[in-house]
């Protein structure tokens, strides 16, 4: 078996469904969305909760921004957050306090970004 193999096998191992918001969701091993259409704004709440965040209609306005962005391919960084003309650098950190990027996304419903470690 080659590596390239063996990875996609490992990955298949580790994922994992959970229930949110009473819907059963396929999540990887870190707790991200598998698969971003099985999202809603029930399932982003229940996410935000979990991570001590109570979402305001700013917090869902950039939750769409990431939303659409990802859907498009493009890749996500705190820099192109902070330019987005939806929210500073500033408040994104004040909207998803410790690790944002990272909160952001999972709460998004998307993977996590290849620039988070």
């Amino acid at each position: 078996m080659n590596n390239k193999h063996f990875l996609i096998l490992q990955k298949q191992i580790v994922m994992s469904t959970k229930t949110i918001a009473g819907v059963e969701i396929n999540v990887d091993e870190e707790g991200y969305m598998n698969d971003a259409s099985q999202w809603t704004k029930e399932i982003g709440a229940e996410i935000a909760k979990e991570e001590g965040i109570i979402l305001s209609d700013k917090h869902y306005e950039l939750i769409e921004f990431i939303r659409n962005k990802v859907a498009k391919g493009e890749g996500l960084t705190i820099r192109g957050i902070g330019k987005s003309g939806v929210v500073t650098a500033k408040e994104f950190y004040q909207l998803f306090p410790g690790a944002p990027l990272k909160k952001a996304t999972k709460i998004s419903g998307v993977h996590k970004p290849t620039s988070c470690i």
